[in-house]
């Protein structure tokens, strides 16, 4: 593929998680949260992309949600775990995409905030219709995505390069 093949990242937070007395990374999927996570997956499977890679955060909130997720879309990509994403920075994030392989047209990043909203507003130079209005308003809440495209290399990823393409929340569903 070339330097400006297109391409388009969806970025989903985790479904909402429950607080039983365990460490922050073992955090399970709260009742809420085992709703919201086939409606995100729902919404995955309308956008119509075929994911090449999920890249998803080894958190057990963030797994569960991708487990329950991923029975509703039409072909499960491959997915690596990846331990960078829990309680990743933005700039972390970035440097995430930067090391994706370009072979990689549609990237699946499953993980938590506040990283998956700054990574979105930061990759959001411009947006269609008012997709960025809603996130400007809502925040980035349990379950949310959103759909991102850009043209070039994942070397080439910086804030500014994307256009939003779509935000959604369960609250949408």
């Amino acid at each position: 593929m070339s330097a400006d093949t297109p391409r388009r990242i969806v970025l989903l937070r985790h479904a909402k998680a429950d607080w039983p007395e365990v460490s922050d990374h073992e955090r399970p999927l709260a009742e809420r949260g085992r709703q919201e996570a086939p409606a995100a997956g729902l919404k995955l499977a309308e956008t119509g992309i075929a994911f090449d890679l999920a890249l998803c955060s080894t958190a057990v909130r963030t797994r569960e949600t991708w487990k329950l997720a991923v029975q509703n879309l039409p072909q499960r990509p491959r997915t690596v775990y990846e331990e960078r994403l829990y309680d990743a920075s933005l700039g972390e994030l970035i440097a995430v995409l930067n090391e994706t392989s370009d072979e990689v047209s549609d990237l699946l990043v499953i993980g938590h905030n506040p990283g998956m909203h700054a990574l979105a507003d930061a990759l959001a130079g411009r947006a269609e219709g008012d997709a960025l209005a809603r996130m400007a308003r809502t925040g980035f809440p349990t379950a949310a995505l959103a759909v991102v495209s850009f043209t070039g290399s994942w070397k080439s990823v910086e804030h500014g390069v994307g256009t939003l393409l779509d935000f959604w929340t369960p609250k949408d569903y």
